[in-house]
């Protein structure tokens, strides 16, 4: 049972000024899409899941079918605002995507094996698709032992602006224990420093700490639970037309519940993205190094 690949791609890219998941950055064309699925085939996954939005579905999947058909089996789905649960009327003055744990929740009817949720836009490299596949090599649908790709806060910046990022905490045998999303993340004043929850000071990180770039390891039970607390945020929510579910809340509740467990998978990998148009540059010309030292094939496909 080969596990799938979740890539979360229906973001418009608000800051960066264009669909950043097709942006052409390697040295023949390639997306950061394509570097993800060619390494996640390489390390044993057999099955790609798109979430994308109906605006951009046909261009997209002009652009990679061609491209990825005749390595591993593909399935797209669709993350718009009103596909919501039963019971559930969209508030008209809501234009915010609702989030990753709703794009998550688009791949339910399509997903049966341990699967691994990545974003379109970000590079997460080789060896974090290894350690993931090794983590599924033990684990079965039925599992609530799931796991978490971590990279080391200082090699996940940018240095075009300030990030969001997730930092993690773990216990002693190396699982998880909170992920809290913090903003505003740059190198400044000797160190790493972060926007206060309450958004009104700065202060000071360990650039060292484990964060999550949203490259997550679960089975198919995650799904059944994610409806569930999808529900309750609508409840409280559905008339909040900025409020989103992400990925990190869920699994804090899992966390707390004792429901779950989440295995953090240190990697070797070298994180790299394009959150701002001033990220550009630099990525093409990590990926044109990628190429000319022979880690990479070009083209990739």
């Amino acid at each position: 049972m080969k596990p799938a690949l979740l890539i979360l791609a229906a973001g418009m890219g608000s800051r960066y000024g264009g669909l950043k998941q097709m942006d052409q950055l390697g040295p023949n064309g390639e997306t950061i899409m394509d570097y993800s699925v060619y390494d996640a085939v390489q390390a044993g996954f057999g099955k790609v899941v798109f979430v994308i939005r109906k605006t951009f579905a046909q261009q997209f999947k002009d652009m990679v079918i061609p491209k990825y058909s005749k390595v591993v089996e593909l399935e797209f789905v669709e993350q718009e605002l009103d596909k919501l649960p039963e019971g559930f009327v969209l508030n008209p003055e809501r234009v915010k995507p609702w989030g990753t744990g709703h794009a998550m929740l688009m791949a339910k009817d399509v997903i049966d094996t341990p699967f691994a949720v990545i974003n379109a836009d970000d590079f997460y490299g080789r060896d974090a698709f290894r350690v993931l596949a090794e983590f599924f090599k033990g684990i079965d649908n039925s599992s609530w032992n799931f796991s978490m790709a971590g990279f080391s806060l200082g090699k996940t910046l940018s240095e075009s602006g300030g990030v969001s990022r997730g930092i993690c905490t773990t216990d002693t045998n190396g699982y998880l224990t909170t992920v809290v999303e913090h903003h505003n993340i740059k190198r400044e004043n000797e160190g790493v420093w972060t926007d206060t929850q309450d958004g009104t000071s700065r202060k000071k990180v360990d650039e060292n700490a484990y964060c999550s770039m949203n490259f997550w390891g679960f089975t198919p039970q995650i799904f059944r639970y994610s409806e569930e607390m999808f529900k309750e945020f609508l409840s409280q929510n559905i008339n909040e037309p900025k409020k989103e579910f992400y990925i990190p809340f869920i699994v804090n509740r899992l966390i707390e519940t004792g429901k779950a467990s989440v295995k953090v998978l240190p990697t070797s990998a070298q994180w790299f993205g394009v959150t701002f148009k001033e990220d550009r540059p630099l990525v093409v010309e990590r990926f044109a190094a990628l190429a000319k030292d022979g880690i990479y094939p070009s083209p990739l496909f």
